[in-house]
């Protein structure tokens, strides 16, 4: 896994939506940052479907390469649009939006010496209702670490640098929104590819952000539980399971002593319940193991 300087390019895709207002300044630090470098590299802005002036400042940089979608179809749509137009063996991700600083681009680049995925970790959170993001995404860490069995400092983190040809079979498998990043997290994690946490700095965005607090916190647990069931079923079905066979059991004994040996038709259906769902579960994480990646 060990990267030698000059020996590989690097691809930073900058996947934007109506970002005139930050664009020129993170362009600017990117391209400073990565001439800086001494490595071979190239940068990619992908415009989600602006309808600013965002298309425009990033074609005013030389440096970039501008890949527009017809109409906005979710920033994960255009972080795995970028991926797969990248000619570098590593792609840095990060949001063009002035939250993430530039500057931070070798170190994550550099850590991926140890690992295939290296997750730029927010020390805080900066983002706008603070009052519900804080709650929701500390719910939805610990239920992710919960379920993949690993330590996540920063489940959705926008900036990451990742092993292009590591990525490259998940992207299907992702959505087109704001859960593109837990996905690809929680992908890496339960198929045994080593993610690394490094901490950076997080600023206020600059324009609107187009985060729902109900909507996109709805989606994110979606994805978490959708993607255990891809990668890792049994963690969903079998606590599950146990626990209807554990309650039918204990309502057997319970029928025993009370009815002396005649069994309550509930507890046959918690009894098969769990049983049918036991199956299933091994059933599905037979499919998984032989479809993964």
């Amino acid at each position: 896994m060990e990267l030698q300087v000059n020996c590989f390019m690097v691809s930073l895709v900058i996947p934007v939506f109506n970002e005139e207002e930050a664009l020129f300044e993170d362009l600017k630090d990117a391209v400073g940052t990565l001439r800086s470098t001494g490595w071979e590299w190239e940068i990619i802005v992908v415009d989600d479907g602006s309808t600013d002036g965002t298309a425009e400042i990033a074609s005013s940089f030389p440096e970039v390469r501008l890949i527009r979608h017809p109409y906005n179809m979710g920033g994960g749509a255009a972080r795995s649009t970028g991926i797969r137009h990248a000619a570098g063996d590593i792609v840095v991700i990060s949001d063009g939006d002035g939250t993430y600083p530039m500057k931070d681009i070798p170190q994550l680049v550099e850590a991926l010496d140890e690992c295939e995925m290296v997750v730029g970790a927010r020390t805080r959170e900066a983002g706008t209702l603070k009052f519900l993001r804080v709650p929701a995404k500390f719910f939805i860490r610990k239920l992710a670490e919960f379920i993949s069995g690993s330590k996540i400092p920063d489940l959705n983190s926008g900036m990451r640098a990742i092993r292009r040809e590591t990525a490259l079979p998940y992207l299907h498998m992702l959505p087109n929104g704001h859960s593109w990043v837990s996905t690809i997290t929680l992908a890496f994690l339960t198929n045994g590819h080593p993610v690394k946490y490094v901490p950076i700095d997080y600023y206020p965005r600059k324009g609107r952000s187009t985060f729902h607090p109900i909507k996109d916190t709805g989606n994110y647990l979606m994805t978490i539980f959708r993607t255990i069931t891809w990668f890792s079923p049994l963690k969903i079905f079998l606590p599950l399971a146990m626990l209807l066979l554990l309650t039918g059991t204990g309502k057997l004994v319970a029928d025993v002593v009370r009815y002396s040996w005649r069994v309550t038709p509930s507890t046959v259906i918690l009894v098969l319940g769990g049983l049918q769902i036991l199956v299933l579960g091994l059933i599905a994480d037979m499919i998984a193991k032989r479809s993964s990646p």
